[in-house]
This record gives structure tokens, sequence and C-alpha cells, in this order.
């Protein structure tokens, strides 16, 4: 059980936000404020500055977000554009048990026939099979699973509350029965902790038998608070690569010879090894068309 008195309640005036890009997407629809899996790479912790809260593992239900949703999608000027759901905040993180926020917000997907991209580190996700599944049937739906490394011993330190790897690849291969696009999202990759080439190619394994329709890779970024929470995470927990790391990000990016290297050598010729394509958006284009 989860204790929902332990989540703050707010509302929110509009339930989708634009964003300046169209392509992939041009909006996104976060129902939580926060999120519990507290991935020590997470690049949203900036988002709660504005609601006076630095601990980002404390979480906010909109409570109202349904009706707002409700309200956008039966505008005349709702032009069925593609929604990114769980940009920010993670929709399937352990308060959703709870609260049931998303089957309803599913359901006016399917009735109002909007397409959407769906992205989380948890299996809870297959709770809503079948209204993800009818909603793939109508339109283009994503869904997708950040995995980052198969070695349980360092996913329970980066990822401590998000979902086993090998629990995300069975949701991914039972999403590859419905007609939705599956995506498998090795982002970050942290150099010097997940990027060797044993656990690229275990990776690209798991894609190989969930059968995914693509692999998207990214190495790690920095800025802001997640920079130091980061470091700080780092420096507790694997300080034998502190140094090394912060050498590497004197910026927000790592050095640009060692992506090079890495895409290269390593992501892509394992990619093409195992025949896992990189593009996400033959799929959207075939089905928005």
């Amino acid at each position: 059980m989860v204790d929902t008195n332990s989540c703050q309640k707010i509302s929110c005036s509009s339930a989708l936000n634009r964003l300046k890009r169209k392509i992939p997407y041009g909006w996104d629809l976060n129902i939580y404020r926060g999120c519990s899996h507290n991935c020590s790479y997470c690049y949203a912790r900036y988002s709660h500055d504005y609601l006076g809260e630095d601990d980002f593992t404390k979480v906010f239900v909109k409570t109202n977000i349904v009706e707002q949703l409700d309200k956008e999608l039966s505008s005349p000027s709702w032009k069925r554009e593609v929604i990114n759901i769980g940009g920010v905040t993670d929709s399937y993180q352990k308060i959703e048990e709870e609260m049931l926020i998303m089957p309803d917000i599913l359901k006016l997907l399917i009735k109002y026939k909007t397409p959407a991209i769906i992205s989380t580190k948890s299996h809870l996700i297959l709770r809503d099979f079948d209204l993800i599944a009818q909603l793939a049937e109508i339109t283009y739906v994503n869904v997708a699973s950040t995995i980052t490394t198969m070695d349980e011993s360092v996913r329970l330190k980066i990822e401590p509350n998000a979902s086993s790897a090998a629990d995300r690849f069975i949701m991914l291969k039972e999403f590859r029965k419905t007609n939705a696009s599956v995506g498998l999202h090795v982002m970050p990759i942290i150099p010097l902790l997940t990027d060797s080439k044993e656990n690229i190619e275990t990776l690209c394994a798991g894609a190989k038998r969930a059968d995914v329709h693509y692999m998207l890779p990214g190495v790690l970024y920095l800025r802001g608070v997640t920079r130091k929470h980061f470091f700080d995470f780092i420096n507790r927990e694997y300080p034998d690569i502190y140094d090394k790391l912060r050498e590497l990000y004197k910026g927000g990016g790592a050095d640009k010879s060692y992506k090079e290297a890495l895409y290269s050598k390593v992501v892509n010729p394992l990619r093409e090894r195992y025949g896992i394509p990189s593009s996400y958006m033959k799929a959207m284009k075939e089905k928005l068309k």
C-alpha cells in the first residue's frame, strides 16, 4: 500500500504544456510533480524550484488534471497532436498504484483519438495494458522505457525505486503484442559506470529479445541542481571514478571525443550487429499520415 496522505495535493490551471518545438511532439502531460524513483541522474530536479521544494522525491498530485485534460481535448481548437506523457515525472511511479489517474487519462485519449508517447521505468504500466492497446488501434502510441544497466547492484544505486531492468524488458515485450510502437531508451549512458561494451551489448541483446522497434541511446548530461546532486552521489557511492568524471564533465556534456568514440566503437556497431533500428520516427509517420 502507498500512503497517499504523504503526497501533497495541488491543482493545475492546464493539463497540457505547450513546448517550443513540435517534432517529434509539441505537448507534455505530467500528472505528478516529483518522482519517487529517486534516480541519481534525474534532469528534472529543477522543476521543483517554483514549488519551493528541494526534495524531488516529494510527490505532488494534480488532483484536477483529468477534468482539465477533458476540457482541453474537447476544445474545437485541439488538433489531435502527439502528447508526451511523463516527460518530467514518471506517470507510473509508486503513488499511481493508489491514485489511479492514468486509466482516466487513457480513456480521454481514446475518446478524443489523441496520439501519445508514454515513457516509464515501471512495470506498473502493464495494469493499463488493455486501455493502451485500445488506443493503439485507433491512433499512434509509443511505449518506451529507459533501461541503463542489467547489473542490479548498479541499478539499485542509480535508480533505487524504479522497476528492475528485467521487469522493464518484460513490459516492453508484452506491449510488442499490441499495435503500439515500442522503444528502448538507453539514457543516460554514464561514463565509467554503464558505458562498457559488455553492458551495452547486454542491453542490445535484451532489446532484440523484446523485439523493440527502436533503440535510442544518450550520454549523460548534467546541468543545474542535477549536476551537484549527481556528483555528490558519485562521491558517496563510486569515489574511485569521481575525479575522472569531474574531468570529463567540465561543462554540461561529456567531452566530445569521448562521445564520438563511444558511439563509433561501441554503441553503433552493437546496435547494427543486433539489428535494432535507431529511428523512432518511422512508425510515427506511418501511423499519423
